[in-house]
């Protein structure tokens, strides 16, 4: 008997620290741009479905068609392709994603179908929450669905970019 009024006397000093320290917890608002550097964009860290991710698809190869043929790929995973073009210069990698404040959580998705292998252009001052994906002569495919969901597990969740704040809804 003595055993469970110890026990209960242990349960209730627990929960009093948890709720003191959740009551102090300075750290509440870590990551929430409240305290967010005047001028700093704020960037959109929510990951995104396949169907809220808004891409151009752009071909740095000398590959006629590649970009045609890979916008048909993402559209097939339910993407959404604003267009698809040629890039005015070569590129060696396998892609690189150029995008802005609002496309950094669709981006973060991208870099899932590339298997964490592309390189990133961040434009603190692009306006649009468009990714444009640009095909290096490094590509060979796409990552398939395990891989993709494999690598969306190895990346953790989006994070904001250097030099700005995570977006919040109290924002």
């Amino acid at each position: 008997m003595r055993a469970l009024v110890v026990v209960g006397l242990l349960g209730v000093l627990a929960l009093v620290f948890v709720v003191v320290a959740l009551v102090r917890d300075t750290q509440g608002n870590a990551g929430i741009a409240g305290g967010c550097p005047e001028g700093w964009p704020l960037a959109d860290v929510t990951l995104r479905e396949p169907k809220d991710v808004k891409i151009n698809v752009l071909n740095g190869t000398d590959r006629v068609g590649l970009a045609t043929d890979i916008a048909d790929d993402f559209r097939n995973r339910k993407f959404q392709v604003k267009k698809t073009a040629d890039e005015k210069k070569q590129i060696d990698d396998i892609a690189v994603l150029r995008y802005g404040p609002k496309g950094v959580g669709s981006a973060h998705l991208l870099r899932a179908y590339f298997l964490d292998n592309a390189e990133y252009d961040y434009d603190p001052k692009r306006k649009d929450d468009v990714v444009d994906v640009v095909l290096g002569s490094g590509f060979q495919q796409l990552a398939t669905t395990t891989e993709v969901n494999q690598s969306l597990g190895d990346l953790g969740a989006p994070v904001a970019p250097a030099e700005s704040c995570p977006m919040t809804d109290k924002n």
